[in-house]
């Protein structure tokens, strides 16, 4: 590691030195032109008069330039005449001249010219002046004449070296075929570990596989068995992909080559396929050894999708390119590819198939015990105060992804030091899941009393239908602090570990959306915009109840949904006429739930007023707070392996807001 280090410093020193070099030189080139001073071009005339004049006080005749040069008298600079003259050419302060010059066609012409103007003024005047000859070079007119392309071929060549090293922006111009993989091997080992991965068990147990594989092939291979050629790891965003193939390069103990799907992709043709094979060129010398690409979806993508017939997709010359290298004719083993993307559904069905990726390693967001283990991991450089519980952390951020986790832990961090604390208090993690759920609180925005009164009515709705409706989630915490961009409140509840819906938990959710509407009519006769966030839930659960679960009767047991189709596909899979079908079902149920609701709320209209006046006082209330206002839940709890809060309502949005959308 510090032979490579060094050998770097000495490249950018060397570097370095050749720039100093080059801007030194164009300096210089510069100066002799904007810093030199060059003597006063006259005529044999003016030559005359100044030997006449007894002004010149020596000639200097350069006959391999066939120039004279004239310096005058310190007196004869104090004349008015030539004091003007060589003010203006920055002459006037050189005592030692020359001051003028004169360009003959000939030389010896010259001199015998000469001799004949003095011999006319007397062989005495000759003695004051003198007279001198000399063959000289200008170094000027050389670096007037070819000094300017020479820096050219310079700069050019240091240009050239430039590219070819991959150095400076727009670097690799010769290399651009070359693989960009970062090479983590014994020099520069990565120190993580699969300690450090926390609530991936069943993910890391896949991996752990291929690591021993490679520690200890003969295990598997006096069996028979084949290490498999590819993994993919699938999973939402967050949910430690990338921190799992960190780990896998920390444990290995073999080259490990990592870099991004969008590594390949490149404005020219052909470049991504040539990468591709760089890459695997260099991958097969370092065998064995493990490939991670990040992101494949970049270059994955399935063949055919939204190409205009007869064009040329440079992406799938780079898919062609690395299906071949994972498994193609001439493959040789001893290379491992392993592959991250939140986006399975748009990969190429031939890079999913055996052979290329044998294993799809689904990583999903943790359950109670994988949160509580990721917290674990990340507070273990954290001060805690006593008070601070790790398992009510872990029930308090359902659905929390690992890098959401690691968010939630370092925020609380800041918010103690923000407060001058000594140690993170469990308000501090508190106020964290609130800022990751809801957003950043405004402190600062004015809400005038009839919109909180609004909100508050809007949020006891929420909390009222939540509470009497069986199959609803039970309420955790119920606020009208302003947060985020719009939200001025929010609900968070307790749901149940649960994967399989049916129609009466889905009716049943949707009640629980429209109470804040539901609650603004029968409060104040009329509705506002605050309800948007929970009308698109709605909306898009209705419409999946009827068009993709099958769950409507009067459309039947039909899926019009294709989890291979683009997001962007504009035909539909059925006709006009069940379209109107599926609209009308859709808002028959949305208004029966409406109406469900409105009966419930006006049923229990002395339990929505208790909790919006407690939270127009207090402006947050908890489970707790609700039992000693309203009693307990009429329903029993049915205990479930993970026990979790989550925020199924989102916000009151800001009514200038939505008229703005």
């Amino acid at each position: 590691m510090k032979k490579k280090s060094n050998k770097n410093i000495m490249n950018n020193n060397f570097n370095n030195q050749i720039w100093i070099v080059f801007l030194i030189s164009i300096f210089i080139y510069l100066s002799f032109g904007f810093f030199s001073t060059k003597p006063i071009n006259i005529d044999y005339n003016r030559f005359q008069k100044m030997i006449k004049s007894h002004d010149i006080s020596r000639i200097i005749v350069i006959k391999n330039q066939e120039i004279i040069e004239i310096t005058l008298k310190e007196e004869a600079l104090l004349n008015s005449t030539y004091k003007d003259e060589l003010e203006s050419s920055n002459l006037l302060s050189n005592t030692y001249g020359p001051h003028y010059k004169l360009e003959v066609s000939s030389i010896e012409s010259f001199e015998k010219r000469y001799d004949d103007l003095i011999s006319t003024l007397g062989r005495e005047n000759s003695n004051e002046i003198e007279y001198l000859t000399e063959s000289r070079t200008d170094i000027y007119s050389f670096l007037q004449t070819w000094g300017f392309t020479i820096l050219i071929l310079i700069g050019f060549w240091f240009l050239l070296r430039r590219m070819s090293t991959g150095g400076g922006p727009g670097g690799q111009i010769f290399n651009i075929g070359k693989s960009k993989a970062s090479l983590f091997d014994k020099e520069s080992k990565i120190k993580l570990s699969f300690k450090d991965v926390a609530g991936l068990e069943e993910a890391k147990e896949e991996v752990k596989e291929i690591v021993e594989f490679l520690k200890n092939p003969k295990k598997f291979t006096k069996l028979g068995g084949k290490i498999p050629k590819g993994a993919l790891l699938v999973g939402s965003p967050g949910t430690g992909k990338t921190l799992l193939a960190k780990a896998v390069a920390g444990e290995a103990n073999v080259p490990f080559y990592s870099l991004s799907g969008s590594d390949f992709v490149e404005m020219f043709v052909g470049v991504g396929a040539a990468r591709v094979r760089d890459l695997f060129k260099k991958a097969k010398e370092k065998a064995p050894c493990i490939v991670f690409i990040d992101e494949i979806d970049a270059i994955g993508r399935s063949r055919g999708r939204g190409q205009m017939p007869g064009s040329n997709d440079e992406r799938e010359n780079t898919l062609n390119s690395l299906l071949v290298e994972m498994d193609g004719f001439s493959t040789d083993s001893g290379v491992i590819i392993l592959a991250a993307t939140n986006r399975p559904d748009v990969l190429d069905s031939a890079l999913l198939r055996p052979g290329r990726f044998d294993r799809q390693i689904s990583i999903d967001k943790p359950d109670l015990k994988g949160r509580e283990e990721i917290f674990k991991v990340h507070v273990r450089n954290l001060k805690l105060n006593k008070d601070v519980n790790i398992k009510n952390l872990s029930a308090q951020t359902p659905g929390f992804a690992g890098a959401e986790i690691a968010n939630v832990c370092n925020e609380s961090a800041l918010i103690a030091a923000r407060k001058n604390k000594e140690s993170i208090e469990m308000s501090d993690f508190q106020d964290a899941i609130d800022r990751v759920i809801g957003g950043l609180e405004k402190k600062n925005k004015i809400i005038s009393p009839e919109e909180k009164k609004i909100v508050a009515y809007h949020e006891a709705g929420h909390a009222v239908a939540g509470w009497y409706l069986e199959h609803a989630d039970p309420l955790v915490k119920v606020s009208i602090v302003p947060r985020g961009i719009a939200a001025l409140g929010y609900a968070q509840y307790l749901p149940k570990e649960q994967y399989l819906y049916q129609t009466d938990q889905l009716l049943d959710e949707m009640c629980m959306a429209l109470g804040g509407r539901a609650a603004e009519e029968i409060i104040f006769g009329k509705i506002s915009t605050g309800a948007l966030s929970d009308l698109e839930r709605i909306t898009k659960m209705a419409y999946s109840i009827v068009s993709v679960y099958g769950m409507n009767k009067n459309i039947g047991n039909i899926s019009f949904h294709d989890s291979k189709q683009s997001d962007y596909n504009f035909t539909k899979p059925y006709s006009d006429s069940t379209a109107e079908k599926i609209d009308s079902e859709v808002k028959r149920i949305v208004d029966n739930a409406y109406d469900r609701t409105k009966r419930l709320l006006i049923e229990k209209r002395e339990q929505l007023e208790k909790i919006a006046k407690k939270l127009l006082e207090k402006e947050i209330l908890f489970q707790n707070d609700l039992e000693t206002l309203i009693g307990k839940r009429p329903f029993k709890l049915v205990k479930s392996t993970d026990n979790e809060s989550k925020k199924i309502d989102d916000s009151t949005e800001d009514t200038t807001s939505e008229k703005k959308e």
